[in-house]
């Protein structure tokens, strides 16, 4: 009989049991007397957010086929349980087997966004393994971390032994090889980190040491064993077709953030945005087959019965067999129930002609992401997108009868100015007065339009790495501007003006651009009690503000100091393809207000097609 970890006195009085009994659908078993190495798989986020992961699936998936090799899962406990299992000294355990994550070897954590740092100590903790590195002996897993923000691993390296920088598919395997021989020959930890250091896409955190100038600006960052490469290339799938992907995902108890089936399409991003991190280091796009996509869809929903199929992308528009794609789904599966989703869309006629094809236009509101008020500012990002290209395509969104848009914008943008602010209210009004030159009774009722603002944070290998941030105060003021703005305009009833929290922004920024030294400001936080800071109901911005006073780290040094060109970055150390040359070439573009090409017009150089034997594209 299966034990379980909660007694059903704890499970009754907690919110939302289910999380954590495991034994959904597709969960795998396996008899551990056949296995060599465990491995948890973890999401430091509660269970409906984790099992809305695709990289997790994927790489269960891949780990589960291992025939000695058992992959299970584990998320952070919610406030409730998370008192419960301190008071009564319950190790945290992987939802398959209940057993508790110390005894497995492998503790994996994929870190997807800065505000989940505090929950990976929660895990650990709770998990009753030393929350530094350097205090775990060989009784305890090993500490793995992949997802984006490894792409600067640097404020969590004392947690961590190893990180994977990359795409999951490729490096795993000679990774576990290594474990499994090292294991063989009675060899020590250590042994086991020297050889991984030597595998690509791994990261050892311990056998690196870095210097720092008087100012606080990295002097050098070295290697101090000879196994340890100087830099650490990513690891990346060239073909994903011929790889990877679950074709029976696990089918969640309650209702996930995403309760559907999730089709990756394609992997990067042709457009070149300089604000935005994943589509420098997802470089270069690779397209799935249209074949193998028909395939999977069909598989996944017959093996999940799931009534909602969601094409996943950076720039949906961007698929070369989108049309393809979407005609078979509607063919297919349509008229059966299912309906399909279709996020990451440009505004164009193709793309609304898409959606027009697959929901209910008197239902649903079209979302489209100018990002910025005026045209200067657009180009400034290398967004590619016009004011005209905008109000066309809201116009004939309109046209086919939506009345409900979302609009999503930044602030804190480099070289934004007040007229940029106000041009986010103007801009909305002017897609509202495209409403209302529809004929009153070939209307859809009233037009709706939300606009959102985000706060700016200028991330790692971005052209954008160099820029300022605001502070916390100069972000409500430029809030408190496109809100007066708004009130100006004729449309104002129609529209409905949103925005980020600032000091979360602030905080963001610090870890995403963070050094070594930021790992005590983290530690220190979840000793005073922050976990789950990206939920509003549990963030305590005074909390991390006393952890800041009390390790005597500066705010300021890591968000709205100036950068020079040739500042030595805490994740220099990484090569993601892109060069760095590129980068600085593209801020000097940025401030020129000049616009790149997307990758389809023309190369522009950024070093990514060494991935891809020289070419990326075929012009």
């Amino acid at each position: 009989m299966r034990k379980q970890a909660l007694t059903d006195e704890i499970l009754l009085s907690i919110d939302k049991p289910a999380r954590y009994i495991g034994n959904e659908v597709n969960s795998v078993k396996k008899d551990l007397k056949d296995i060599e190495i465990r491995f948890a798989m973890c999401f430091p986020d509660v269970y409906e957010i984790g099992m809305s992961h695709l990289g997790i699936q994927i790489l269960y998936d891949m780990f589960n086929r291992m025939e000695d090799v058992y992959c299970e899962r584990v998320y952070s406990p919610w406030v409730d349980l998370d008192k419960i299992m301190r008071e009564k000294q319950i190790p945290l355990f992987a939802l398959e087997s209940q057993d508790p994550i110390k005894e497995f070897d492998f503790l994996g954590i994929t870190i997807q966004y800065e505000m989940c740092y505090t929950n990976i100590l929660q895990i650990l903790d709770l998990g009753q393994i030393p929350l530094l590195a350097k205090e775990r002996g060989e009784e305890f897993p090993i500490v793995i971390g992949g997802g984006p923000c490894t792409y600067n691993p640097e404020p969590l390296a004392d947690f961590f032994d190893l990180f994977y920088i990359g795409e999951g598919e490729t490096s795993y395997f000679p990774l576990l090889e290594a474990y499994k021989e090292n294991k063989k020959k009675g060899g020590s930890k250590l042994d086991f980190l020297k050889k991984a250091a030597q595998i690509p896409g791994i990261y050892v955190p311990s056998f690196y040491e870095v210097d720092y100038k008087e100012d606080g600006t990295i002097l050098e960052f070295r290697p101090i064993v000879e196994e340890a490469p100087k830099s650490v290339r990513k690891e990346i799938v060239m073909d994903v077709t011929d790889t990877y992907y679950p074709r029976k995902p696990v089918v969640p108890f309650i209702k996930a953030t995403q309760d559907r089936v999730v089709l990756e399409i394609q992997r990067g991003c042709i457009r070149g945005c300089r604000f935005c991190q994943a589509g420098m280091i997802y470089r270069p796009v690779r397209e799935r087959s249209l074949e193998m996509l028909k395939q999977c869809a069909y598989e996944m929903l017959r093996n999940t019965g799931h009534e909602e199929i969601s094409l996943s992308s950076l720039s949906s528009s961007d698929y070369s067999q989108l049309q393809g794609l979407v005609n078979f789904l509607i063919e297919e599966f349509k008229n059966k129930g299912v309906n399909i989703s279709l996020p990451s869309l440009r505004i164009d006629e193709f793309s609304l002609e898409v959606m027009s094809k697959v929901q209910d236009v008197r239902k649903s509101s079209l979302t489209f992401a100018p990002e910025a008020g005026t045209q200067r500012l657009r180009d400034v990002m290398n967004k590619g997108l016009t004011e005209e290209i905008i109000i066309e395509g809201a116009g004939k969104a309109f046209d086919s009868g939506w009345n409900r848009v979302k609009l999503y914008f930044m602030l804190g943008l480099p070289t934004e100015t007040k007229e940029d602010m106000v041009g986010i209210a103007e801009l909305s009004d002017k897609i509202a007065r495209r409403y209302y030159e529809i004929p009153k009774d070939q209307r859809n009722g009233k037009v709706q339009i939300v606009a959102s603002t985000s706060f700016f944070v200028p991330k790692p290998f971005t052209p954008f790495q160099w820029s300022p941030m605001s502070t916390k105060e100069q972000f409500i003021e430029k809030a408190k501007i496109v809100k007066e703005a708004v009130k100006a305009q004729l449309n104002q009833k129609s529209i409905k003006y949103n925005w980020h929290e600032a000091d979360l922004t602030v905080l963001e920024g610090v870890l995403a651009r963070g050094d070594r030294k930021v790992g005590k400001v983290i530690l220190q936080a979840y000793q005073n009690g922050c976990i789950y800071d990206s939920w509003s109901e549990t963030f305590d911005y005074g909390k991390w503000m006393d952890a800041f006073e009390s390790t005597g780290v500066d705010i300021d040094f890591y968000t709205t100091r100036e950068r020079d060109l040739d500042e030595v970055f805490p994740w220099d150390f990484i090569d993601t393809g892109v060069t760095k040359e590129f980068l600085k070439r593209e801020w000097k573009n940025a401030m020129d207000e000049k616009v790149t090409k997307n990758c389809r017009m023309g190369c522009s150089g950024c070093g990514a097609t060494i991935f891809n034997g020289g070419v990326c594209f075929e012009n």
